[in-house]
């Protein structure tokens, strides 16, 4: 499995931990340049995978209201 599959399968927790990881590990100071464009590289990824957990939560939050919104607009019809 590549490491990009991998990480598509990672929970919202689980890339959001990784993540702080990451960005204390860059914080810390005293880690090589490759090593540091790796580990930035890792972090774009996993901000990015937090990202899309988060907006399909919010769709699905939206979808929920406009659905409960939608059910009341009926009832006072």
């Amino acid at each position: 499995m590549s490491p990009s599959s991998q990480a598509e399968e990672l929970s919202y927790e689980q890339a959001r931990d990784e993540l702080v990881t990451v960005v204390q590990r860059l914080e810390s100071g005293g880690v090589p340049l490759d090593e540091s464009l790796k580990l930035w590289e890792r972090g774009e990824e996993l901000a990015a995978i937090c990202q899309r957990w988060l907006d399909g939560a919010r769709a699905r939050v939206d979808a929920a209201r406009k659905a409960r919104t939608g059910k009341a607009d009926e009832a006072e019809g």
